[in-house]
């Protein structure tokens, strides 16, 4: 015997009490629940007779009915003193808004309301009892693609077609709250959707999301990304897209990136990191020759331990992101300071490596079994990173940089801010040298921070900010220079 579901609130007959309408309504919105969240916000929209939406307050409308609700009822759960016509429900980390029709009594609306809230709740503690076991899952997914496993990888996930990674790697005083909320923002599929495939898990204390997809994203998980770490405090270090082969060096970059991010810049592009303004500004044809002759003596992965290495500004910082200990890392390093004949920890020598690495010849293999001119030159001829040739730095376009970036500075804030760069951002020599308090150089190196709107946390903004001083370099920028009066009280000029 067939049943005719009702469609309002009076459907079920003149002759049926009030008790067996919402009974009906009941069955009608459990029966949707049990296939699925959309069909559910569906059925919802349907009993009242105008627009359900279920709102994220991070990935937005969840399911919308009809789909041009979806605005709207956002909107809607941000402001409701701005809304009071809708009906809003607590539901399953979300919100469920109603837009009913005006003619419908209240007390429909509100049981509608009411139970469609209740059973998203249901299905979402339904949800959570399989998210634990999926978690893992996706954890372990991580670990093998940084290991190397892409192939095993992609078939788990039936993404066989997938061939580039994005990879964020973010910190923060909560990670498995946040960690919650972007699963249920992303709602990662092993399945994938749109050409893309989203892998979610803690790695080693910290919240890392790998993107696959075949080589651009649509910025969907960036933009859920991005709401997350500024609603839970997270710094975050992004890289990519690279093929999934290269998926340890984003994992690694992504790392050394992510000391770049401020509560002002929480997530920061690997590719930003690096004196990536000024090297645009140098003549492309000495530069880049002279990019090629310091680095030609390191491999490729020379290269790529150097750059982490500065980027992070420790070996330390670069063990951690590089996934190996710190004597390792330390080792390596005093391979590539032999290869290169320089002192590594010089400010000078990072400044100048960090210009050579983001010249375009920094990733072009160049090296191994070439001749002179465009390969490897002679080691007579190869130029070392202490000192830059005429023609880079010193252009009027450089110039025109350095003065924009320091020439603001009072006197004494140029000396401090360039002795403490010469001591490798330590304060206490620093301040031996300037004969004044640590306390009063510590003020100072705020001043600075303030007027340049730079992070001097950031080594490679350190590394920046020492070129500029050096392209701008006056014959009073010595700490000897700093007028004095009554033993160590400053008097400023």
């Amino acid at each position: 015997m067939s049943t005719t579901h009702p469609t309002g609130p009076d459907a079920a007959g003149p002759g049926d009490s009030s008790r067996t309408v919402r009974e009906a309504m009941a069955d009608r919105l459990l029966r949707a629940a049990t296939r699925s969240g959309a069909q559910l916000v569906s059925e919802a929209a349907v009993l009242v007779q105008g627009a359900a939406v279920l709102a994220d307050p991070i990935a937005g409308a969840v399911y919308s009915t009809p789909a041009t609700a979806a605005a709207d009822g956002v909107h809607a759960a941000a402001h409701p003193q701005d809304h009071p016509h809708h009906v809003q429900r607590p539901a399953a980390g979300a919100v469920l808004v109603l837009h009913p029709a005006p003619t419908l009594p209240a007390e429909h609306v509100g049981l509608v309301a009411t139970t469609t809230a209740a059973l998203l709740e249901v299905r979402g503690q339904r949800a959570a009892e399989l998210r634990a076991e999926q978690m893992r899952l996706h954890s372990t997914l991580l670990r093998l693609l940084l290991a190397g496993h892409t192939t095993s990888v992609t078939d788990t996930v039936r993404a066989g077609g997938l061939t580039h990674v994005t990879l964020y790697r973010l910190t923060g005083p909560d990670i498995p709250t946040a960690h919650q909320v972007l699963w249920r923002a992303v709602r990662p599929s092993l399945a994938g959707h749109g050409g893309a495939c989203a892998l979610i898990g803690e790695v080693d204390g910290e919240l890392l999301v790998a993107e696959l997809h075949h080589g651009s994203d649509d910025g969907r998980v960036l933009r859920l990304v991005s709401r997350v770490s500024e609603r839970h405090d997270l710094l975050a270090g992004l890289a990519g897209p690279l093929p999934l082969a290269e998926t340890p060096t984003a994992h690694a970059d992504a790392a050394a990136a992510r000391h770049s991010a401020t509560p002002a810049h929480r997530i920061v592009p690997a590719d930003a990191v690096g004196t990536p303004q000024l090297a645009r500004l140098l003549p492309p044809g000495p530069y880049t020759a002279w990019a090629r002759s310091v680095l030609s003596p390191l491999t490729p992965d020379h290269r790529h331990l150097l750059l982490v290495r500065l980027r992070t500004g420790s070996a330390p910082r670069a063990a951690t992101a590089l996934g190996l200990s710190p004597g390792t890392v330390r080792t390596r390093l005093r391979g590539v300071a032999a290869l290169l004949d320089t002192d590594l920890d010089d400010i000078t020598v990072q400044a100048h490596l960090l210009l050579a690495l983001r010249a375009p010849t920094r990733g072009d293999g160049q090296g191994e079994g070439e001749g002179e001119g465009e390969g490897r030159p002679k080691s007579d001829r190869q130029a070392r990173p202490k000192t830059l040739p005429s023609g880079i730095l010193d252009t009027e376009a450089a110039r025109t940089w350095a003065v924009g970036l320091v020439g603001g500075l009072e006197p004494h804030l140029r000396i401090a801010l360039a002795c403490w760069l010469r001591h490798h951002a330590r304060t206490a020599p620093a301040a031996t040298e300037l004969h004044v308090h640590r306390t009063t150089l510590t003020t100072w190196l705020t001043r600075c921070a303030e007027r340049l709107g730079q992070n001097l946390a950031d080594a490679a903004v350190r590394a920046e900010l020492h070129l500029a001083l050096e392209a701008t370099a006056k014959d009073g920028d010595d700490p000897r220079a700093l007028p004095r009066r009554g033993g160590r009280t400053y008097r400023r000029l």
